[in-house]
């Protein structure tokens, strides 16, 4: 096992960063690189990290004229799939991973979820190198319209929510998708646009002070799985070169 790795992280939005999974990700020996691609700083052609995380934004994964890197970012998650390099993909990132790999993700699709929201695990958790043993019921942010709406066919379902089947799903031994946000503290959705939460009947106050109350138990339970994936991507081989 390596010391440290670094991730590539493609931030897709101004208030979309990597969170506090910085610095549990650094507690854990993983070192990030994070790329505003939404500002226009240019991605790699090739995927040369030792792990790849793509964050969430108000895009579909193939919105590409708003969008113009997005399709870079996709071939960089190919990438990652055809070389088993580890990959977490949130909300956008995560939608984008089922795309990518067959699934389907149709925009402003079923109910919207916006803060804290309490994931059921479901049965393949139990064995999963980043669920296993997590709380049956745990609360994670959230701030989505769009959803997936089909996971890929080799997909493994690990949680969902009342209003959404598809909360967090793994392909393969090391890329995994969620809807949610593990990395957002409550602070964040103080942030978040109030014209944008009204258009659906919800107030920002009500929200920041629902997350804060269920951030003493949800914090730990996303710690632990970023550094699950920290460990995970430290015992991975070295992405070969050229």
């Amino acid at each position: 096992m390596r010391s440290r790795a670094t991730a590539l992280v493609v931030q897709n939005g101004p208030n979309g960063g990597p969170g506090r999974w910085a610095g549990w990700l650094a507690e854990g020996g993983v070192d990030l690189d994070v790329v505003r691609a939404d500002t226009g700083q240019e991605l790699p052609d090739r995927l040369e990290h030792e792990a790849l995380i793509v964050l969430g934004g108000g895009y579909l994964p193939d919105d590409d004229t708003r969008a113009p890197w997005l399709p870079r970012t996709r071939t960089l998650m190919g990438q990652a799939l055809e070389r088993d390099v580890p990959v977490f993909g949130i909300c956008l990132g995560g939608q984008m991973l089922a795309q990518v790999a067959g699934g389907e993700v149709k925009g402003e699709h079923g109910e919207p979820e916006f803060g804290s929201t309490v994931l059921t695990l479901l049965p393949p958790a139990a064995g999963d190198p980043l669920f296993a043993g997590l709380p049956e019921r745990p609360a994670a942010v959230e701030n989505h319209v769009d959803a997936i709406v089909r996971l890929p066919a080799e997909a493994r379902p690990l949680a969902r929510s009342e209003r959404c089947p598809h909360q967090a799903f793994r392909l393969g031994r090391s890329a995994w998708g969620v809807q949610f946000h593990p990395e957002a503290d409550p602070e964040q959705i103080a942030r978040w646009p109030r014209e944008r939460l009204s258009r659906y009947g919800v107030d920002r106050d009500e929200l920041l002070r629902a997350a804060r109350w269920a951030d003493s138990a949800a914090a730990p339970v996303w710690r632990e799985v970023a550094l699950r994936f920290a460990r995970l991507v430290r015992q991975r081989p070295a992405p070969a070169a050229g």
